[in-house]
This record gives C-alpha cells, structure tokens and sequence, in this order.
C-alpha cells in the first residue's frame, strides 16, 4: 500500500502481507503481526523516520516515488524476515525459555532477496525484449519503435499476470493472498472513520487503488512511452537502456498514481482498473481470524504513533 497525497494530506496507513501475518504502517512507525502455530500473536514494532524528511530531495517530483519504492521495499525486507523467523521456530521443537528459537540466518534471507530480484529483471525485462525482438522477425512490422515497444507491453503484462495466477494456485500462496485481503479491508474500515472491527472490516471489498498490484501495472503502462523514446536499436543496449530507467520510470509512475488518487471520481479512474482487476488474483476473502491480525498489526502501528506525538489524521 502506497503513501498518497490526497487534498493536501497523506494517507495514514497502508500496509503489507507476510507470512501468517500483516504489517502495518503509519507516516513514523510501523508493526508486524503473525499469527503462531499455537494461535498466539507475536508483534515487532518499531519507529520509522520518513526519508523526505531525512533527505529533502526526496520531496521533489519523481525523487519521492523512487525514496518511497526504496524505503518499502527495505521495510517489506524486515518484515518478511520477521514473519519468516517465526514460520522457522514453529517448525522446530519447543525450546526451553533460555535457549531462543533460531533466526533464519541474514545470509539466506539475503540471498533469496538477491535471487528474487534477479528472477524479476530476467522475467519483466529480459524476456519480454528477447520475446518482443523475435517477433518483430517474424512480423518485420513489429520492429517500429512504437509497435515493437507496444507488443512489448504486451507481453510483458501478460507475463505477470500468468505468474501472479500461477502462484495462486499454490495454498501458501493462497493464504497470503487472503493476509493481502485482510490489510486492505482494515484500511478501508479504518479510513472510512468508523470503529475498526472484524465484523466492520469484513464488511469491506479487498480491491484497494492505492495497492502495489496497481502501481506494478502502472509501472507496466508507463514504460511503454518511455522505451518508445530510446533510440538504440541493438538488445543489448536496449536491455542495459531498460534497467538504467528503471528509476525514471518508478518515479513517473508514483507521480502518475498520485495524480489519478486525486481524481478517482474523474474519467482518469480507468488509469487505476487494470490494479483492481488484478487483485482479484492477488487479493482474496480472508478469514476472520486473519482480519483480527491485520487490526493487531493496525493497533500496533497506531500506538507507536501516538506515542511519538504523530499527528492521526485521514488524508
């Protein structure tokens, strides 16, 4: 869930799912909440200084989408690690109180980030350029600038969507997808001002437009004009030319979803549709007990803030 501005004001909350839990997030502090084995929740909480305030560039256009991808994905990284130790020490035999539950080692978390990383650049960037190139040889009319980088798009969206749907048929997957559902629809309750509850928040659809699954598509969309612009013909300088923009293109693609967020009851709101379709894969009816999590985590955050004066507002 991404910060918007709305009207002059940020968003409160947003949030993220993990394994058997949610973390939450307010404008300086965040919480995690997981659910054990043993039905128990555990919680890990903590002060998040915002880095436009750390760094006043990242208060410019695009800037501040790029500090806001790097400061979530740097959280959703110690969140997952979190929920990941706790999924480990479940698996292992109780322990005495003296003796911990084992840490999954910095090393293999990192590892697997590097890999995961990795895995995205060769499957949205390698592949749909090398897919995109080998058909422009069999259509040469696919090698213009402007059709090639829109089969490219294609293609592209249409990788992530296949993976998205595949993932989804596993029941791990599943059940994050439903921690997924249960973030947005406690957000929903908590922003529609009404006290946060299962049965309110159940109340809610799990179809958010401030979600990541939108801003993924919108990075999808704006890449299309950007790619048009370059003008090598080579791949490789066309690969090496993707990752360079990488940036560019995450900024204007905050800025994009910035812009619809302030128009949602406009036409523009067609820029976000393809994100709500796609939670209905990436998003799904989660349980009441996953619900309670995602307010445990809520509450968490929400306390934090209070403690450290925040102002509690809903943009």
């Amino acid at each position: 869930m991404l910060p918007i501005l709305e009207s002059g004001e940020e968003i409160l909350v947003g949030g993220q799912a993990v394994m058997e839990g949610v973390m939450m997030r307010a404008p300086h502090s965040y919480c995690v909440a997981v659910r054990r084995k043993d039905g128990s929740m555990v919680t890990n909480e903590k002060p998040l200084p915002r880095l436009s305030e750390q760094h006043k560039i990242f208060k410019l256009p695009v800037f501040r989408g790029v500090g806001t991808l790097y400061q979530a994905m740097k959280l959703g990284y110690g969140a997952l690690r979190f929920s990941t130790d706790q999924f480990v020490a479940d698996l292992e035999p109780a322990a005495p109180e003296s003796k911990p539950a084992k840490e999954l080692p910095g090393w293999a978390v990192t590892g697997n980030l590097v890999l995961s990383v990795a895995f995205m650049i060769f499957l949205y960037k390698f592949m749909p350029l090398l897919l995109a190139t080998k058909l422009g040889k069999v259509y040469p009319v696919v090698m213009g600038r402007v059709p090639f980088n829109l089969a490219e798009g294609a293609i592209r969206v249409s990788i992530l969507v296949a993976f998205l749907y595949g993932v989804s048929r596993f029941k791990d997957m599943r059940r994050i997808f439903q921690y997924h559902g249960a973030e947005h629809k406690v957000v929903f309750n908590f922003e529609s001002g009404e006290p946060v509850t299962v049965e309110r928040a159940q109340r809610f659809t799990t179809y958010h437009p401030r979600c990541g699954t939108s801003f993924l598509m919108m990075l999808m969309f704006v890449a299309v004009p950007v790619y048009a612009l370059i003008p090598f013909d080579g791949f490789a300088a066309k690969f090496v030319s993707r990752l360079a923009l990488l940036p560019l293109i995450v900024g204007l693609s905050y800025e994009a979803i910035r812009f619809v967020a302030r128009r949602r009851d406009s036409w523009l709101a067609v820029a976000v549709a393809p994100g709500l379709w796609l939670q209905r894969i990436t998003t799904k009816q989660p349980a009441d007990d996953q619900a309670a999590v995602a307010i445990h985590a809520l509450e968490g955050a929400m306390a934090l803030e209070k403690a450290q004066g925040g102002e509690l507002v809903i943009g």
